[in-house]
């Protein structure tokens, strides 16, 4: 993101109390205009409350939020020009899918022929140009979400803010409504600013994505920026699977650090974060099972810098992206990725392993 880039939404120096609680707590950031922007966090980190100053349902404490360049601090909430579509989506249930975009377009004073194109118009691009007639009740999940989105977009939002709207559907929709969502942003070309706590949906949909934590955003960058080069360890925590353990640097040189875990087991890592490691200090390492190799005892491990040997406790089968828990010799549990074939050479619970991965895919951070 940079200054030349034209910005639909800045946030500057947002805080927000309830009494003596800090619920948003010295927020900055700014959006480029057609950004798909996420911000991520667990429930009660403050990401709500954020969307809701961003609408203008609360007010800063503290602060300044401006869309398209100008201070909205002063202006209600149906004088934004901001849209915003809830995880229960709100649509009429006693109006049709035409009268429920409509309803918008005549609020705001629309004639008859600019209704009827608006809305022909917003539901060809979200592809149910059929739809129009349609009861609510007669739409499936992914089709009511659409419907949502496109009664937003028909009143030209210049930010279109989205509060966890995929969290009622199931499993399977939700991966496909993923996609949907990324192509409708792209179809649109309009800022969206997506509020989550699932880090699958921010990583595969985003531009950019802000990690939250305790009102604080901890971390902004592309979706690639955060798994490989986490700045925290609450992001590096948050954000993908990994393993963790703790532990205490015994030994700190330009050739990495030597952690010793509490359960025993001996770590060659590399630093990350803004805060060097000493010697001696506290720390926490993460690594990513999909950088362990997990290969038969008997074949022997290649010479990277961590190498292990273990019993394979259980297999969690997914397909074949599957994933080991491998026990090291002092007790400690391993995650490792793991191809299955569906042949012999599959590992199985009880086999004995070699695990090994790289001291950069060990990423150590002073606690």
């Amino acid at each position: 993101m940079t200054a030349a880039d034209t910005l639909d939404l800045e946030c500057t120096g947002l805080h927000k109390d309830f009494g003596d609680f800090r619920a948003v707590d010295n927020v900055s950031f700014q959006i480029p205009s057609g950004t798909f922007f996420s911000i991520l966090g667990p429930s009660g980190c403050g990401k709500t409350t954020l969307m809701r100053m961003i609408a203008g349902f609360e007010t800063p404490s503290r602060g300044d939020i401006a869309i398209k360049g100008k201070s909205v601090l002063s202006v209600p909430p149906n004088k934004r020009n901001v849209k915003m579509v809830f995880q229960h989506l709100a649509l009429f249930p006693m109006m049709d899918v035409y009268e429920n975009i409509a309803y918008g377009l005549r609020c705001a004073g629309a004639s008859k022929e600019e209704i009827a194109q608006k809305v022909s118009d917003v539901l060809d691009r979200v592809a149910l140009p059929d739809l129009a007639r349609r009861e609510i009740h007669q739409l499936s999940g992914g089709q009511k979400q659409r419907i949502a989105i496109a009664r937003c977009m028909a009143l030209n939002p210049d930010v279109l803010l989205l509060d966890e709207p995929l969290g009622a559907l199931d499993l399977k929709l939700r991966e496909a409504m993923k996609i949907e969502l990324k192509l409708l942003q792209h179809q649109f070309d309009t800022t969206f600013v997506y509020i989550t706590h699932d880090q699958s949906e921010a990583l595969v949909m985003s531009d950019y994505v802000a990690v939250m934590n305790a009102g604080r955003f901890e971390q902004v960058g592309r979706p690639e920026e955060l798994y490989h080069a986490p700045r925290t360890a609450f992001v590096a925590g948050f954000v993908g699977d990994s393993n963790r353990w703790k532990g205490r640097a015994t030994q700190v040189s330009a050739e990495g650090i030597k952690v010793e875990t509490e359960a025993g087991l001996s770590v060659v890592a590399t630093g990350y974060g803004d805060r060097a490691v000493a010697e001696g200090d506290a720390v926490e390492v993460f690594v990513r099972p999909e950088f362990i190799a997990a290969t038969p005892a008997d074949q022997g491990a290649a010479g990277a810098e961590n190498t292990y040997s273990g019993t394979v406790d259980s297999v969690l089968f997914n397909g074949a992206n599957s994933r080991v828990l491998v026990r090291s010799p002092a007790g400690q549990l391993i995650e490792a990725d793991v191809v299955v074939t569906g042949g012999g050479n599959d590992l199985r619970a009880g086999d004995p392993v070699a695990l090994n991965w790289a001291q950069e895919q060990s990423m150590c951070f002073a606690v």
